[in-house]
């Protein structure tokens, strides 16, 4: 019974399905250093059923404080990122493999790649996420949202 249980989670969530979160992100992320650091948010956020929600529906003069009001329903986001970990770690590669994003290794970020032909499915809610981001750094996003980084 585990099997398919395992089965039907490696369906949902997969690299091909979350790859372009995490290009979409870094398209609206300002680029700035240890911007590595803020991919293993990136699906924990965009997969969460209360918040996929709010980071679509949010606009220009949103914040990350607008957004995260409530951040008592952010309890399990350590969790989330403890166990999206994995597959963080394959939607990079397989970003990297298909040029979508770059690794700049003195600066420990992702950038996003110049190809005109990049061609992966923009998500709103991770262009959001990376536009709410922006302007602020990874000790305070973390700091904000209660988690650490691993």
């Amino acid at each position: 019974m585990s099997s398919i249980v395992e089965a039907l989670y490696e369906l949902k969530y997969n690299p091909f399905e979350y790859g372009p979160y995490l290009a979409s992100f870094y398209t609206h992320l300002d680029e700035s250093e240890n911007n590595l650091l803020l991919a293993p948010l990136v699906i924990p956020l965009c997969s969460h059923l209360l918040y996929s929600h709010k980071l679509y529906n949010s606009n220009k003069r949103s914040s990350i404080w607008s957004v995260f009001d409530d951040r008592t329903k952010l309890y399990d986001l350590q969790e989330r990122i403890d166990g999206f970990q994995d597959l963080t770690e394959q939607c990079i590669q397989y970003c990297l493999i298909n040029d979508w994003l770059s690794v700049n290794e003195q600066r420990l970020s992702l950038a996003v790649c110049d190809v005109a032909d990049s061609t992966f499915t923009s998500q709103k809610s991770a262009e959001k996420l990376g536009s709410l981001f922006s302007g602020h750094s990874v000790v305070e996003i973390y700091a904000f949202l209660g988690v650490k980084p691993r």
